[in-house]
């Protein structure tokens, strides 16, 4: 049974845990982070989601992403997440999301940054993910519009680009 810590709509904590899995009551709300892997060429970790997931099975994604543990920070999650889906100890002391995005259920923290990982540095955790790989912008784009990414807003995968490119985010 995995647990979650619970927050109010100001991401105050409630002191409340509940399952992962299960609804929250109106008025309380989880945090989950998103990992957004840059190389320097500007090309983004990319990974393929296995068929056995509940959500999304098969499809691309942003380098990783989850939900964040009871009595974790919004970062250990993050750190755990990498660590957990793509075997690699990635070492985020000091960052703090670059953006949250607000969802119906609670808060989701993105963190982007810039490191270059050789592939075959990973270890793909089977249950989570089938393959990884690097892409472009225009190459992410054209993949939500043939239905084989995660069908994010194209302008919000434009943004994490912009982002990297403009905000001068760390390299880690």
């Amino acid at each position: 049974m995995e647990l979650v810590d619970l927050y109010d709509e100001n991401r105050i904590p409630l002191g409340k845990t509940a399952e992962r899995s299960t609804s929250q009551t109106p008025g309380e709300y989880r945090a989950v982070v998103h990992v957004c892997v840059f190389d320097s060429r500007g090309r983004l970790l990319i990974q393929q989601r296995t068929m056995s997931k509940f959500i999304w099975p098969g499809r691309w994604d942003v380098s990783v992403g989850g939900g964040v543990d009871a009595g974790e920070t919004s970062r250990q999650g993050a750190e755990r997440e990498f660590r957990e889906e793509l075997g690699y100890s990635l070492d985020m002391k000091g960052l703090r999301p670059s953006l949250t995005v607000n969802f119906d259920g609670g808060f989701d923290d993105f963190y982007i940054l810039t490191k270059d990982l050789a592939l075959e540095e990973l270890t793909l955790q089977q249950e989570e993910v089938q393959a990884v790989r690097w892409a472009g912008v225009e190459e992410l784009l054209a993949m939500v519009d043939a239905g084989i990414f995660i069908p994010y807003p194209k302008s919000f995968l434009r943004l994490l680009f912009d982002f990297r490119e403009q905000f001068g985010f760390p390299t880690k």
